[in-house]
């Protein structure tokens, strides 16, 4: 598999930051940069970082496997998490990722047809004290209403 010349940089420079023999604690940020590029984690990929890391294709499946944050099929442009999580779900996240289904018609891990927004309801973000949260892409919000919501995804919507 071949990475752009700034993933490769980065993924370089990654892997001389540890030292010899902990090349395997790069996966996690190898498979997020990887992913970022190539919109998801494919078997190649799999292989790849594996290969870079010195570690097994199942030692790398397993991490794609446990977190939420890597994607096997190509996201959205924005893809919007909602967490449902206890400390969410007591102060509305439930409500709030059914608002989020019903006002951009999409399922758990879907996609609009459009490609530009798709929406899954994740366990925990780590933002228990200013639930319920959301993230898109990268950027957390706190706190959040429908009618917050609503605006967000409308600012997302004039974005493209």
């Amino acid at each position: 598999m071949t990475f752009s010349p700034e993933l490769e940089a980065r993924c370089e420079k990654l892997l001389s930051s540890y030292p010899p023999g902990r090349t395997r604690s790069a996966v996690i940020p190898m498979l997020m940069y990887a992913q970022d590029e190539t919109g998801a984690v494919t078997r190649e990929l799999i292989e790849e970082v594996a290969k870079r890391c010195k570690v097994t294709p199942l030692q790398v499946d397993e991490v794609v496997g446990y977190y939420s944050m890597m994607h096997r099929q190509p996201q959205g442009k924005y893809h919007v998490q909602v967490c449902t999580n206890i400390s969410c779900m007591l102060v509305g996240g439930t409500e709030l990722y059914e608002h989020a289904c019903k006002k951009l018609g999409l399922g758990h891990k879907q996609t609009a047809a459009d490609g530009v927004i798709s929406l899954e309801e994740v366990e925990c973000m780590g933002a228990c004290s200013w639930a319920p949260a959301v993230q898109i892409n990268y950027d957390f919000h706190h706190h959040v209403t429908p009618e917050q919501f609503d605006k967000l995804i409308e600012g997302l919507k004039n974005a493209v």
